[in-house]
């Protein structure tokens, strides 16, 4: 049997222009195995050409096909795939249905609007395919679980992508925290983000809490599912405040207005004491994550920063790790991150690691990667804050989810 050499192989580098001259006798470092799975995108904007992308650079996989609605997102599509994977077909399908159940096809990659999710996943799931679905995984809690439910019993991969766990400065500060337990006991966790307001897409749905579950479902799912993931504990209530301040205040689409909000402040107790605040801020000309979490031998700072600015310090780096232990132990300062064409391709590099971990997922491999049930209980943070600002009051998650059932027969 041929020995695998350990030398360093890139496939970034073998997927290069320039390197396409040589024979394949004459690939050693640029030689690669053909990809073993097929995957069809469902849902081909945005995110689904970013999958498309990370899809074909990660190469275990390929993609066999795409169905959308939208031509304009279908030719797009087209184009860069023929750029990305030169004399390779891309199959068009003309029905969800043919997508999903086609039997050349290993995996669905699910990158539809919010909205659509629970009546794709209900069709997708039919297949018994590998099945990794885009955050948030739905727009309600009975959406949500209802997808939580069919995950329970689904016999192959049912993964979501809350990618924001595999971020450089997540994983460093997931592994110090509840691994080597570098701060001790966590007790309070805090979380921030300040962004530019949300990006176009096709029919503007994401301006519309009735299509994207709300801006502290769409988007903020990722904080709360880490909140979720460093807590180790289910929410118990759940307080918010927030408002419509800058962004699409007189936006209108198809004789509608908008109505999601642009900043916010969550507070979350978890069953166990921990209690943990999310600040967002949606009209920034910056782009700054960060979390803080406080335990009770030590504080660790995460952070990611995107100014835009040309000429920032040559000392300040985009990510920053810091764990401060005073006298207890060693405390330190990094800068996690990966290499610039996976932080490129993507998130920062993090949909990158959920392909790889969706892969590793179906080759039986132990994981780190979402599941149904963390998803859901992501889902049950944001509504349980959406449904507070409405109130004005604290929301209790167990009455929460009991109101869901009455009201859905769930």
């Amino acid at each position: 049997m041929k020995k695998e050499g350990k030398e360093f192989k890139s496939r970034f580098l073998s997927l290069n222009p320039g390197f396409q001259y040589l024979a394949d006798k004459d690939k050693y470092l640029f030689s690669f195995p053909e990809p073993k799975y097929r995957f069809n995108i469902i849902g081909a904007g945005l995110m689904g050409r970013e999958h498309m992308k990370i899809t074909l650079l990660e190469g275990r996989g390929t993609i066999h096909g795409i169905y959308d609605t939208n031509n304009i997102c279908i030719e797009k599509t087209k184009g860069e795939f023929s750029m990305l994977a030169p004399g390779r077909t891309l199959k068009i399908y003309d029905s969800l249905k043919d997508a999903c159940s086609d039997p050349d096809v290993d995996g669905l990659i699910i990158s539809t609007p919010n909205y659509t999710h629970i009546d794709v996943v209900r069709e997708a799931a039919k297949s018994g395919k590998h099945i990794l679905l885009e955050k948030p995984m739905a727009t309600t809690i009975p959406d949500a679980r209802e997808i939580a439910e069919i995950a329970k019993t689904y016999k192959a991969v049912f993964q979501l992508g809350l990618q924001y766990r595999y971020k450089a400065i997540c994983v460093e500060a997931i592994h110090e925290a509840l691994v080597r337990k570098s701060i001790g006991d966590i007790k309070t966790i805090n979380v921030l983000e300040q962004r530019i307001p949300f990006l176009d897409k096709v029919d503007q749905w994401n301006k519309f809490s009735k299509y994207s579950g709300g801006t502290l479902v769409e988007k903020c799912c990722h904080y709360f599912d880490l909140m979720n993931l460093f807590a180790r504990s289910r929410p118990k209530k759940v307080f918010a405040t927030g408002s419509m301040a800058v962004n699409f205040i007189d936006f209108e689409y198809g004789g509608e207005k908008s109505d999601i909000i642009d900043n916010a402040y969550v507070t979350v107790i978890y069953e166990n004491g921990i209690r943990a605040n999310f600040t967002l801020c949606m009209f920034s000309p910056m782009l700054y994550e960060e979390i803080i979490l406080c335990g009770d031998e030590g504080r660790l700072l995460a952070s990611e920063n995107e100014d835009f600015l040309p000429l920032s310090p040559i000392s300040r780096s985009k990510s920053r790790l810091e764990i401060n232990c005073g006298e207890l132990r060693p405390s330190k300062v990094s800068a996690p991150c990966y290499p610039a064409y996976i932080e490129g391709s993507g998130h920062n590099g993090a949909t990158y690691y959920e392909h790889v971990e969706f892969v590793d997922n179906i080759e039986g491999k132990e994981t780190n990667a979402a599941t149904a049930e963390e998803g859901f209980w992501s889902i049950v943070v944001g509504a349980a804050a959406e449904e507070s600002i409405k109130r004005g009051s604290v929301i209790d998650i167990d009455g929460l989810l009991n109101e869901n059932v009455k009201e859905n027969n769930i």
